[in-house]
Protein backbone atom coordinates (compact mmCIF):
# COMPACT_ATOMS: atom_id res chain seq x y z
CA UNK A 1 0.00 0.00 0.00
CA UNK A 2 1.39 3.62 -0.53
CA UNK A 3 1.53 6.08 1.93
CA UNK A 4 0.54 9.39 0.12
CA UNK A 5 0.53 11.29 3.73
CA UNK A 6 3.15 13.59 5.00
CA UNK A 7 4.75 11.68 8.03
CA UNK A 8 6.64 13.39 10.77
CA UNK A 9 8.48 11.81 13.33
CA UNK A 10 8.40 12.71 16.95
CA UNK A 11 12.00 12.32 18.83
CA UNK A 12 11.80 13.58 22.93
CA UNK A 13 15.38 13.42 24.02
CA UNK A 14 16.60 13.52 27.62
CA UNK A 15 20.15 11.88 28.72
CA UNK A 16 19.92 9.68 25.60
CA UNK A 17 23.04 11.63 23.65
CA UNK A 18 25.10 8.34 23.00
CA UNK A 19 21.91 6.62 20.69
CA UNK A 20 19.88 9.78 19.33
CA UNK A 21 22.11 10.26 16.25
CA UNK A 22 21.70 6.03 14.87
CA UNK A 23 18.16 6.66 15.83
CA UNK A 24 17.80 9.06 13.79
CA UNK A 25 20.05 7.60 11.04
CA UNK A 26 17.50 4.12 11.08
CA UNK A 27 14.49 6.96 9.97
CA UNK A 28 14.00 5.65 6.53
CA UNK A 29 12.78 7.94 3.48
CA UNK A 30 8.91 7.74 3.97
CA UNK A 31 9.04 10.63 6.31
CA UNK A 32 9.07 13.74 5.63
CA UNK A 33 10.12 15.98 9.00
CA UNK A 34 11.87 14.69 11.78
CA UNK A 35 11.31 16.70 15.04
CA UNK A 36 13.83 16.42 17.60
CA UNK A 37 12.88 18.18 20.96
CA UNK A 38 15.30 18.69 23.67
CA UNK A 39 13.58 18.54 26.94
CA UNK A 40 15.96 20.78 28.83
CA UNK A 41 18.16 17.88 28.66
CA UNK A 42 21.67 18.06 30.67
CA UNK A 43 23.64 16.34 27.98
CA UNK A 44 22.51 19.07 25.98
CA UNK A 45 21.12 16.68 23.04
CA UNK A 46 19.93 19.15 20.96
CA UNK A 47 22.88 21.02 20.32
CA UNK A 48 24.76 18.07 19.89
CA UNK A 49 22.03 16.74 17.29
CA UNK A 50 22.20 20.38 15.33
CA UNK A 51 26.31 19.75 15.35
CA UNK A 52 26.34 16.00 14.52
CA UNK A 53 23.48 15.36 11.93
CA UNK A 54 23.36 16.44 8.40
CA UNK A 55 19.63 14.91 7.86
CA UNK A 56 18.12 17.77 6.39
CA UNK A 57 14.66 17.12 7.46
CA UNK A 58 15.92 17.14 11.08
CA UNK A 59 14.35 19.81 12.98
CA UNK A 60 15.96 20.58 16.74
CA UNK A 61 12.96 22.07 19.39
CA UNK A 62 14.21 22.81 22.72
CA UNK A 63 12.32 23.37 26.24
CA UNK A 64 13.94 25.85 29.10
CA UNK A 65 12.37 23.79 31.52
CA UNK A 66 11.68 19.71 31.63
CA UNK A 67 8.25 19.14 30.74
CA UNK A 68 8.55 15.52 30.79
CA UNK A 69 7.71 13.54 28.04
CA UNK A 70 4.17 14.46 27.64
CA UNK A 71 5.14 18.09 27.17
CA UNK A 72 7.97 17.14 24.71
CA UNK A 73 5.69 15.42 22.46
CA UNK A 74 3.00 18.21 22.15
CA UNK A 75 5.91 20.60 21.63
CA UNK A 76 6.79 18.10 18.83
CA UNK A 77 2.53 17.53 17.50
CA UNK A 78 2.10 21.50 17.59
CA UNK A 79 5.58 21.84 15.36
CA UNK A 80 4.80 18.97 12.78
CA UNK A 81 0.36 20.44 12.56
CA UNK A 82 2.17 23.89 11.63
CA UNK A 83 4.11 22.32 9.10
CA UNK A 84 1.08 20.65 7.83
CA UNK A 85 2.02 17.24 8.73
CA UNK A 86 -0.43 14.51 8.03
CA UNK A 87 0.51 11.77 10.53
CA UNK A 88 3.00 12.07 13.49
CA UNK A 89 4.95 9.42 14.71
CA UNK A 90 6.43 9.34 18.04
CA UNK A 91 9.60 7.21 18.60
CA UNK A 92 12.12 7.74 21.72
CA UNK A 93 15.62 8.19 21.63
CA UNK A 94 16.65 5.73 23.17
CA UNK A 95 17.28 2.94 20.92
CA UNK A 96 14.87 0.92 22.26
CA UNK A 97 12.08 1.02 19.38
CA UNK A 98 13.44 0.16 15.71
CA UNK A 99 12.33 3.12 13.18
CA UNK A 100 11.86 0.08 10.35
CA UNK A 101 8.21 -0.39 12.12
CA UNK A 102 7.26 3.23 11.22
CA UNK A 103 5.39 2.44 8.03
CA UNK A 104 3.45 -0.31 10.54
CA UNK A 105 1.88 2.12 12.42
CA UNK A 106 1.16 4.76 9.97
CA UNK A 107 -0.81 2.21 7.31
CA UNK A 108 -4.06 1.63 9.63
CA UNK A 109 -4.01 5.29 10.13
CA UNK A 110 -3.70 5.87 6.17
CA UNK A 111 -6.55 3.57 5.27
CA UNK A 112 -9.01 4.85 7.69
CA UNK A 113 -9.08 1.55 9.99
CA UNK A 114 -7.37 3.91 13.38
CA UNK A 115 -7.06 7.67 14.55
CA UNK A 116 -4.49 6.65 16.91
CA UNK A 117 -2.15 3.70 16.63
CA UNK A 118 0.09 2.16 19.97
CA UNK A 119 2.81 -0.13 20.03
CA UNK A 120 2.18 -4.03 21.91
CA UNK A 121 5.17 -5.99 23.15
CA UNK A 122 2.93 -8.58 24.35
CA UNK A 123 2.16 -9.77 21.30
CA UNK A 124 4.59 -13.00 20.70
CA UNK A 125 4.71 -14.47 23.46
CA UNK A 126 7.99 -16.19 22.53
CA UNK A 127 9.90 -13.40 22.54
CA UNK A 128 8.11 -11.65 25.76
CA UNK A 129 11.38 -13.63 28.13
CA UNK A 130 13.39 -10.37 26.71
CA UNK A 131 11.30 -7.95 28.78
CA UNK A 132 12.83 -8.04 32.76
CA UNK A 133 10.26 -9.19 34.88
CA UNK A 134 9.33 -6.71 36.55
CA UNK A 135 8.37 -4.14 34.20
CA UNK A 136 6.26 -7.82 32.50
CA UNK A 137 4.42 -7.59 35.56
CA UNK A 138 4.13 -4.18 36.42
CA UNK A 139 2.59 -3.22 32.59
CA UNK A 140 0.25 -6.41 33.09
CA UNK A 141 -1.06 -4.52 36.49
CA UNK A 142 -1.43 -0.72 34.66
CA UNK A 143 -2.79 -2.69 31.44
CA UNK A 144 -6.08 -3.46 33.72
CA UNK A 145 -5.74 0.02 34.79
CA UNK A 146 -5.79 1.22 31.82
CA UNK A 147 -8.78 -0.59 30.40
CA UNK A 148 -10.76 0.68 33.37
CA UNK A 149 -9.83 3.97 33.43
CA UNK A 150 -9.96 4.33 29.21
CA UNK A 151 -12.30 2.15 28.21
CA UNK A 152 -10.06 0.52 25.75
CA UNK A 153 -10.45 -3.05 26.50
CA UNK A 154 -8.94 -4.24 23.13
CA UNK A 155 -5.68 -2.99 24.01
CA UNK A 156 -2.58 -3.81 25.89
CA UNK A 157 1.34 -2.57 26.96
CA UNK A 158 -0.58 1.09 28.09
CA UNK A 159 2.86 2.63 28.42
CA UNK A 160 4.40 1.93 25.42
CA UNK A 161 5.50 5.01 23.74
CA UNK A 162 5.81 3.92 20.08
CA UNK A 163 2.61 5.94 18.82
CA UNK A 164 1.12 7.46 16.00
CA UNK A 165 -1.84 10.23 15.50
CA UNK A 166 -3.58 11.49 12.75
CA UNK A 167 -3.29 15.45 12.86
CA UNK A 168 -7.08 16.15 12.53
CA UNK A 169 -7.49 14.01 15.39
CA UNK A 170 -4.25 15.43 17.27
CA UNK A 171 -5.84 19.14 16.56
CA UNK A 172 -8.82 18.46 19.07
CA UNK A 173 -6.58 17.43 22.07
CA UNK A 174 -6.26 19.45 24.87
CA UNK A 175 -2.75 19.91 25.11
CA UNK A 176 -2.95 21.92 28.21
CA UNK A 177 -4.58 19.11 29.97
CA UNK A 178 -2.52 16.09 29.08
CA UNK A 179 -0.56 14.49 31.50
CA UNK A 180 3.49 15.91 31.50
CA UNK A 181 5.30 13.00 32.82
CA UNK A 182 5.02 9.20 33.00
CA UNK A 183 1.37 8.83 32.28
CA UNK A 184 1.51 10.85 29.00
CA UNK A 185 0.58 7.78 27.50
CA UNK A 186 -2.58 6.17 29.14
CA UNK A 187 -3.77 9.87 29.86
CA UNK A 188 -4.01 10.20 25.96
CA UNK A 189 -5.79 6.91 25.43
CA UNK A 190 -8.10 8.22 28.12
CA UNK A 191 -8.25 11.53 25.97
CA UNK A 192 -8.93 9.85 22.94
CA UNK A 193 -11.99 7.88 24.21
CA UNK A 194 -13.21 11.38 25.27
CA UNK A 195 -13.05 11.75 21.08
CA UNK A 196 -14.24 8.67 20.68
CA UNK A 197 -11.43 7.68 18.58
CA UNK A 198 -10.02 4.75 17.01
CA UNK A 199 -7.19 3.38 18.47
CA UNK A 200 -5.31 0.03 17.58
CA UNK A 201 -2.37 -2.25 18.76
CA UNK A 202 0.62 -2.83 16.81
CA UNK A 203 2.55 -5.88 17.39
CA UNK A 204 6.30 -5.06 17.64
CA UNK A 205 9.48 -6.34 19.53
CA UNK A 206 11.49 -4.19 22.51
CA UNK A 207 14.70 -3.71 21.96
CA UNK A 208 16.35 -4.02 25.25
CA UNK A 209 20.22 -2.92 25.37
CA UNK A 210 22.77 -1.56 27.83
CA UNK A 211 20.54 1.85 28.37
CA UNK A 212 18.67 3.05 31.43
CA UNK A 213 15.11 3.60 31.49
CA UNK A 214 14.19 6.87 33.68
CA UNK A 215 10.54 4.63 34.61
CA UNK A 216 10.51 2.80 37.57
CA UNK A 217 7.29 0.91 37.20
CA UNK A 218 7.42 -0.04 40.38
CA UNK A 219 7.99 3.28 41.96
CA UNK A 220 4.96 4.68 39.46
CA UNK A 221 2.10 1.93 40.24
CA UNK A 222 0.99 4.02 43.08
CA UNK A 223 0.43 7.36 41.79
CA UNK A 224 -1.08 5.62 38.17
CA UNK A 225 -3.97 4.12 40.59
CA UNK A 226 -4.96 7.47 41.50
CA UNK A 227 -4.59 9.22 38.04
CA UNK A 228 -6.50 6.00 36.74
CA UNK A 229 -9.71 6.42 39.30
CA UNK A 230 -9.55 9.64 38.30
CA UNK A 231 -9.70 9.06 34.83
CA UNK A 232 -12.28 6.53 35.29
CA UNK A 233 -14.72 8.39 37.33
CA UNK A 234 -14.31 11.59 34.90
CA UNK A 235 -15.10 8.66 31.89
CA UNK A 236 -17.90 7.82 33.02
CA UNK A 237 -19.51 10.78 34.01
CA UNK A 238 -18.50 12.14 30.27
CA UNK A 239 -19.90 9.37 28.45
CA UNK A 240 -22.74 7.99 30.56
CA UNK A 241 -24.45 10.78 31.84
CA UNK A 242 -23.55 13.95 30.08
CA UNK A 243 -23.16 12.95 26.45
CA UNK A 244 -25.28 9.86 26.51
CA UNK A 245 -27.50 8.06 28.56
CA UNK A 246 -28.10 4.23 28.01
CA UNK A 247 -29.04 0.93 30.08
CA UNK A 248 -25.91 0.84 31.14
CA UNK A 249 -26.25 4.80 32.88
CA UNK A 250 -29.02 2.57 35.49
CA UNK A 251 -27.01 -0.54 35.49
CA UNK A 252 -23.86 1.21 37.16
CA UNK A 253 -25.42 2.85 40.31
CA UNK A 254 -28.29 0.45 41.12
CA UNK A 255 -25.74 -2.35 40.95
CA UNK A 256 -23.00 -0.40 42.96
CA UNK A 257 -25.97 0.78 45.57
CA UNK A 258 -27.37 -2.56 46.09
CA UNK A 259 -24.07 -3.93 46.37
CA UNK A 260 -23.42 -1.87 49.12
CA UNK A 261 -26.27 -2.26 50.62
CA UNK A 262 -26.20 -6.35 50.57
CA UNK A 263 -22.13 -6.53 51.86
CA UNK A 264 -23.23 -3.51 55.07
CA UNK A 265 -26.53 -5.19 55.53
CA UNK A 266 -25.07 -8.73 56.00
CA UNK A 267 -21.32 -7.56 57.79
CA UNK A 268 -23.92 -5.68 60.51
CA UNK A 269 -26.20 -8.63 61.06
CA UNK A 270 -23.15 -10.97 60.74
CA UNK A 271 -21.32 -9.60 63.45
CA UNK A 272 -23.88 -9.00 65.60
CA UNK A 273 -24.94 -12.79 65.40
CA UNK A 274 -20.96 -13.76 66.19
CA UNK A 275 -20.50 -11.60 68.95
CA UNK A 276 -23.93 -13.31 70.84
CA UNK A 277 -23.60 -16.34 69.84
CA UNK A 278 -27.02 -16.93 67.92
CA UNK A 279 -27.14 -18.38 64.47
CA UNK A 280 -27.99 -15.62 61.65
CA UNK A 281 -31.80 -16.26 60.73
CA UNK A 282 -32.34 -17.63 56.71
CA UNK A 283 -34.19 -14.62 56.23
CA UNK A 284 -31.86 -12.34 56.93
CA UNK A 285 -29.20 -13.92 54.62
CA UNK A 286 -31.20 -14.22 51.80
CA UNK A 287 -31.76 -10.31 52.19
CA UNK A 288 -28.30 -10.09 52.25
CA UNK A 289 -26.97 -12.26 49.70
CA UNK A 290 -29.99 -11.20 46.77
CA UNK A 291 -29.12 -7.71 46.81
CA UNK A 292 -25.03 -8.14 46.51
CA UNK A 293 -25.83 -10.97 43.82
CA UNK A 294 -28.61 -8.61 41.72
CA UNK A 295 -25.80 -5.74 42.60
CA UNK A 296 -23.21 -7.96 41.04
CA UNK A 297 -25.25 -9.03 37.83
CA UNK A 298 -26.06 -5.62 37.32
CA UNK A 299 -22.12 -4.46 37.18
CA UNK A 300 -21.29 -7.08 34.91
CA UNK A 301 -23.72 -6.02 32.80
CA UNK A 302 -22.48 -2.22 32.71
CA UNK A 303 -18.84 -3.97 31.99
CA UNK A 304 -20.05 -5.92 29.22
CA UNK A 305 -22.13 -2.67 27.67
CA UNK A 306 -18.65 -0.66 28.43
CA UNK A 307 -16.70 -3.48 26.53
CA UNK A 308 -18.76 -3.38 23.40
CA UNK A 309 -18.65 0.29 23.21
CA UNK A 310 -14.98 0.04 22.22
CA UNK A 311 -14.74 2.64 18.92
CA UNK A 312 -14.71 0.77 16.01
CA UNK A 313 -14.98 3.29 13.24
CA UNK A 314 -11.86 6.05 12.59
CA UNK A 315 -13.17 9.27 12.57
CA UNK A 316 -10.24 12.16 11.38
CA UNK A 317 -11.60 11.38 7.98
CA UNK A 318 -15.06 13.34 8.85
CA UNK A 319 -12.66 15.65 10.85
CA UNK A 320 -10.91 16.36 7.89
CA UNK A 321 -14.72 17.00 5.59
CA UNK A 322 -16.10 18.95 8.01
CA UNK A 323 -13.00 20.78 8.53
CA UNK A 324 -13.31 21.42 4.50
CA UNK A 325 -17.23 22.33 4.61
CA UNK A 326 -16.43 24.82 6.89
CA UNK A 327 -13.89 26.74 4.28
CA UNK A 328 -16.32 26.21 1.75
CA UNK A 329 -19.04 27.74 3.84
CA UNK A 330 -17.25 30.42 5.22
Amino acid sequence: MDIQLKIAVIIPTYKARNHILNVIELIGSEVTRIYVVDDCCPDQSGSFVKTNCRDKRVSVLRHAENEGVGGAVMTGYRAAIEDGMDVLVKIDSDGQMDPILILDFVRPIAAGEADYTKGNRFFDLEKIHAMPATRLVGNAVLSLMCKLSSGYWNLFDPTNGYTAIHADMARHLPFSKISRRYFFETDMLFRLNTLRAVVVDVPMEAKYGNETSNLKITRIIGEFFVKHARNFFKRIFYNYYLRDMSLASIELPVGFLLFLFGLVYGGYHWSHSANNGIPTPAGTVMLSALPILAGIQLLLGFVGYDISSVPTRAIHSNIRKLQNVNRESS
